[in-house]
């Protein structure tokens, strides 16, 4: 998947009005271009639609679309195997780069940031209080930190170097807790799948009443979720302990 972002000169204004912007491949040294719409052709890369001709503004296959200078046959032929605009514009959809607008590089910033401060407070904690940060106090340590974020690259990519700049502000650590857990019988079945989802049931032991002890691993900044789901499914009568 490949995105490029030229800021504000990525789109233009079509003779409508709307919006449009431009998606290049290249194949053996020829270019070939597409005008598209931002955020249906932004939709499409990420897979959220699948209707080509919803996301193309015309029905041309372009080598400069600035200068308007159409692909001829010979040249789709031989790149494209083909002249079905469609096929060749899902083509160059999938393998092409897309570039990107300001307000759609800023969005997914945004929402990757959101992203990697989520995980980081699911999986970090405060190595002094065994509890996770508040997410509000990772994003202010990112800003503090002038943490760079890439809109382009998965949230495991990259954040090991986001927690290494951002320990000079808040401590962070990575480390697992055993939960020592028991559930009355009437709310077994779902606090169970509750146990499933959070963590790895390290042990079973079903009671003859129908009740569950367990243990439980989970990571450390996991356990408030896991008592409030637990405490919430149980109306308080489920007992966790950490186990030292």
């Amino acid at each position: 998947m490949s995105f490029t972002n030229h800021g504000k000169r990525a789109s233009t204004n079509s003779a409508s009005g709307d919006k449009l912007t431009v998606v290049k491949y290249t194949f053996e040294g020829e270019k070939f271009e597409i005008l598209v719409k931002p955020d249906p052709a932004l939709d499409y890369k990420l897979g959220k639609i699948k209707d080509v001709s919803s996301v193309l503004v015309s029905d041309e296959i372009y080598q400069n679309s600035g200068k308007g200078t159409r692909a001829s046959s010979e040249k789709l032929q031989k790149a494209f195997k083909t002249e079905d605009v469609m096929i060749i514009a899902e083509k160059i959809l999938q393998k092409g780069d897309l570039n990107l607008t300001t307000e759609q590089r800023r969005k997914m910033t945004t929402e990757k940031r959101k992203q990697i401060i989520t995980f980081i407070a699911k999986t970090f904690v405060d190595p002094r209080s065994h509890l996770p940060h508040p997410p509000l106090r990772i994003e202010q340590a990112i800003t503090d930190a002038r943490v760079s974020i890439d809109p382009f690259k998965n949230v495991d990519e990259q954040v090991k170097d986001i927690v290494e700049n951002l320990r000079s502000i808040i401590p962070l650590k990575s480390e697992n807790l055993l939960l020592e857990i028991s559930v009355p019988a009437q709310y077994v079945a779902k606090s169970y799948s509750v146990l499933k989802s959070t963590g790895t049931l390290k042990k079973e032991d079903w009671q003859k009443d129908g009740s569950l002890k367990a243990i439980l691993e989970i990571p450390a900044a996991a356990r408030p979720n896991v008592i409030d789901r637990l405490g919430a499914i149980t109306k308080g009568t489920a007992f966790v302990e950490v186990l030292k």
